[in-house]
């Protein structure tokens, strides 16, 4: 029998004075109780009660024994209300992983009302440009930008990552403004790494171009892109959210505006078979509210 059913029966039966009041006391009937103290005597080996026809009482190893029970009990009621307000409570460590700039430009300033719904909650955020694997690595969630192709994963589709093309107006009085795509092959540019030798793809009404033009400089880092641009070092194409601000001040000047710009996919990922907490549950709720895109049902490639 449950172990602990028994020692329930028993402490029940010694604080109720019979089997048949902890009976009535637990919804059994009084043989049930009867057979779960024995079981829990010929566990032990030893007897816990003297029984009479007319009364019981404790035997030296059962007065102990009890006392014992009740705090072993006790111990088990503590750990489940604690389970319980886990499961209601928006509490604990959670750790996420996002893209650099989309985490600098657009998470962290959007933490901020998340953090007043969800004070509890320790937030453990790394942001890389690489790929993170969340099983290995110990990650709750992720922001993915591009084709998803983890089939493990459950992703929820965020706003397309938009980009922009810009650059300083010191930069656009010295070389010109260019006014078409293929312009861009006799102008400087700074390119962001990772995606150095992909093309900048332009579409518009019936015409599509992708351009490749000369790459001056290459950075590893959005902040210095942005940064070379305002220096007035050439032309780039980065994220809007990482030059809005310079766009709005006039810092850099947009080109192209007829012209649509590659949008990449944007995804919010977390394990298949993750345990929806209370703070998970939450964070997703959020980040569906604050990037998410007309479409937020689960994509479950």
């Amino acid at each position: 029998m449950d172990v602990v059913r028994c020692m329930q029966a028993f402490v029940t039966t010694v604080q109720s004075g019979s089997m048949s009041a902890a009976a009535a006391a637990l919804g059994q009937s009084a043989a049930m109780v009867g057979q779960q103290i024995a079981a829990l005597e010929n566990r032990l080996g030893t007897r816990l009660l003297n029984r009479t026809t007319r009364r019981q009482s404790l035997t030296v190893f059962g007065a102990s024994y009890v006392e014992q029970c009740r705090d072993i009990l006790g111990r088990i009621a503590l750990a489940e209300e604690a389970a319980e307000l886990e499961q209601t409570r928006v509490q604990g460590r959670l750790r996420i992983t996002a893209p650099t700039t989309f985490g600098s430009e657009a998470l962290m300033p959007a933490l901020a009302t998340y953090r007043l719904s969800a004070p509890d909650v320790e937030l453990d955020i790394a942001l890389s440009d690489r790929t993170v694997d969340l099983v290995e690595e110990g990650f709750d969630i992720a922001f993915r930008i591009g084709v998803m192709q983890d089939s493990a994963m459950i992703a929820r589709p965020l706003a397309p990552y938009r980009m922009a093309v810009c650059a300083a107006p010191d930069y656009l009085s010295r070389r010109g403004v260019p006014i078409h795509p293929d312009e861009l092959t006799g102008h400087d540019t700074i390119a962001f790494t990772p995606s150095a030798r992909s093309p900048w793809k332009f579409a518009r009404e019936g015409e599509e171009k992708a351009v490749t033009p000369p790459r001056m400089i290459t950075v590893n880092n959005g902040q210095a892109v942005r940064a070379a641009a305002r220096a007035g070092l050439g032309i780039i194409m980065q994220p809007e959210i990482l030059v809005k601000r310079d766009l709005e001040t006039g810092c850099l000047v947009r080109l192209f505006p007829d012209w649509r710009l590659g949008e990449r996919p944007m995804w919010l990922l977390y394990q298949r078979d993750r345990r929806m907490t209370p703070r998970l549950r939450s964070f997703i709720a959020f980040s569906m509210t604050a990037f998410g895109s007309s479409s937020s049902t689960d994509n479950r490639r």
